[in-house]
C-alpha cells in the first residue's frame, strides 16, 4: 500500500501520541470560557481583568514562537515537546491553586511559553511524519485543534461547575498523560546540522506570500478572541450550560475542518473560500452585536461561527506550510507570531471597549478585524498566487522537521517561486 493511499487514519503511533496532546494543549484557549463569569464573581474581577487569562497566554506564545526553532535545533524535537509539556502541567497546576486574577493571569503567561514550545514543533512533527502528504497532516492537526477546542470548553464547564479550580487541575492531569505518551513512543531525534538563529522566523516574513497570510491572520484572529473573551457574558449561562455551548461551537469547528475544508477548497480554490468565510464571519459577529440582548440568538452565532473557523483555520494553516520556500517549522514560528499578537491584543481591547462604550462594542470590533483580515486578503492576493498548484517538498526539509537545515538566507534563492513583502 502506498504512502499515498494508507488514509489519514494509518498513522504512526507517535503521530497519534503528538495529536493526542495537541489535542490537550489546545483544550487550554476554550477552558476558562466557561468559569470566566464565575471567575467574575468569586475573585471580585472585571471582564477586562479576566481577559488578561487569555492576554497573557497569547503574548507569550507569540513571542516564544520566535525561540521555538532556536530551542529545538539545539536540543532536538523530541526534547522540545516534553519541555513544553513538562511546563504546561506545572503552570496549569499552579493556576488551579491560585486565590487572585493576577496570580492566574502570571501563571497563565508561563503556561503560553510551554504551549509555544509543544505547538509549533508539533506541528512539524505531524506534518514530518504522518501518513499521505501534507494536506492529511493538516488535516489530522486541524482535527486535533478543533477536538481540543471542542473538549476544553465541555471539560471547563463540567468541572467548572464543581470549582473553578477543577479546570486547571483538569488539563495538568491530561497534559501529564500526553507527556507520558511522548516519551514513551516518540524517538529521539539528533539535533539538525544547521542551529537556527532567533531571528529566522522574522526573515521568513520577508516572503510576501508568509507575511500576507500572516495579516490576514492577525486581524481573523482579533474577531476570533473577541468573540471567545466575550461571549460567556452576556449569554448569561451557568458554566455547565456555556460548556455545552462552546461545545458545539468546537464540534462544529472540528467537523468543518476535516470534511468541510477540502470539499471547499477542491471545489472553489483556497483564496475564494477563505475571503468567503472571512465575509460570513464579519456578518456573524455583526449579527451578535446586534443581537446581544438573546441568549439564544448569541449561542447559535457562536456555534455558526465554529464552522467557519474550522474551515478557514485548515485552509490558513496548509496555506503556510506552501507558501514559503522556508522550512516549514520557521514559517510556522514567524507566521504564529504575527496572528498571536492579534490574538493578545484582542481580548483585552474587545472587553474594554465593552465596558467603556456598550456591551455590542466587543462584537462590532470583532467584525470590523475580520473585515480588515478580507481586504489584506483581497489587496494582497498576487503574493499567493500558484497556492493550489501542487508543489514538491524542498529537498533541504528534513523528514521530522526540528529547525532549519541551511540557513534562511539560502533558502530563499531555492527553487520555489518568491515574492517579495
Amino acid at each position: 500500500m502506498s504512502r499515498g493511499s494508507r488514509g489519514i487514519l494509518a498513522q504512526p503511533r507517535s503521530v497519534w501520541a503528538v495529536a493526542f496532546a495537541c489535542v490537550v494543549a489546545f483544550m487550554g484557549i476554550g477552558l476558562v470560557d466557561p468559569i470566566l463569569p464565575t471567575l467574575r464573581a468569586d475573585l471580585g474581577a472585571s471582564p477586562s481583568q479576566i481577559s488578561l487569562l487569555f492576554t497573557s497566554y497569547m503574548a507569550v506564545t507569540s513571542v516564544a514562537m520566535l525561540v521555538t526553532g532556536w530551542v529545538s535545533s539545539r536540543i532536538g524535537t523530541r526534547r522540545t515537546l516534553l519541555a513544553g509539556l513538562a511546563l504546561v502541567v506545572v503552570f496549569s497546576t499552579l493556576a488551579g491553586a491560585s486565590d487572585s486574577i493576577g496570580a492566574i493571569v502570571g501563571f497563565r503567561a508561563g503556561w503560553g511559553l510551554g504551549n509555544a514550545l509543544f505547538i509549533a514543533t508539533a506541528l512539524a512533527v505531524i506534518v514530518g511524519a504522518a501518513s499521505g502528504g501534507v494536506a492529511n497532516a493538516i488535516i489530522l492537526y486541524e482535527a486535533a485543534l478543533g477536538l481540543g477546542i471542542a473538549t476544553g470548553p465541555l471539560l471547563g464547564g463540567v468541572l467548572g461547575d464543581i470549582s473553578w479550580r477543577g479546570p486547571f487541575f483538569g488539563t495538568a492531569a491530561l497534559m501529564a498523560i500526553g507527556f507520558v505518551a511522548i516519551a514513551a513512543l516518540l524517538r529521539a531525534t539528533p539535533p539538525p546540522a544547521y542551529r537556527s538563529s532567533l531571528l529566522d522566523p522574522l526573515r521568513a516574513l520577508r516572503h510576501g506570500g508568509l507575511l500576507t497570510i500572516g495579516l490576514v491572520a492577525l486581524f481573523y484572529n482579533m474577531g476570533f478572541f473577541a468573540l471567545l473573551a466575550y461571549a460567556p457574558y452576556p449569554m448569561k449561562m451557568g458554566a455547565l450550560q456555556l460548556g455545552f455551548v462552546f461545545f458545539g461551537w468546537g464540534l462544529c469547528l472540528a467537523i468543518a475542518s476535516v470534511f468541510l475544508a477540502p470539499v471547499m477548497q477542491r471545489r472553489f480554490g483556497t483564496l475564494p473560500t477563505v475571503f468567503a468565510v472571512l465575509s460570513l464571519m464579519t456578518i456573524d459577529l455583526a449579527v451578535m452585536a446586534l443581537g446581544i440582548g438573546s441568549p439564544a440568538v448569541m449561542a447559535s452565532a457562536v456555534i455558526f461561527a465554529g464552522v467557519l473557523l474550522g474551515v478557514n483555520n485548515t485552509l490558513i494553516t496548509e496555506s503556510v506550510m506552501k507558501v514559503s520556500p522556508v522550512p516549514r517549522p520557521t514559517a510556522s514560528a514567524g507566521y504564529s507570531f504575527i496572528r498571536f499578537i492579534g490574538a493578545a491584543i484582542a481580548p483585552w481591547l474587545a472587553t474594554k471597549l465593552a465596558e467603556w462604550v456598550t456591551p455590542a462594542a466587543a462584537f462590532w470590533f470583532g467584525a470590523i478585524s475580520v473585515a480588515v483580515a478580507a481586504l489584506v486578503l483581497l489587496g494582497r492576493r498576487g503574493h499567493l498566487r500558484g497556492l493550489d498548484t501542487p508543489q514538491p517538498p524542498l529537498a533541504e526539509e528534513v523528514a521530522v522537521a526540528g529547525g532549519l537545515t541551511a540557513p534562511a538566507g539560502e533558502l530563499f534563492g531555492g527553487t520555489r517561486a518568491t515574492s517579495s513583502a
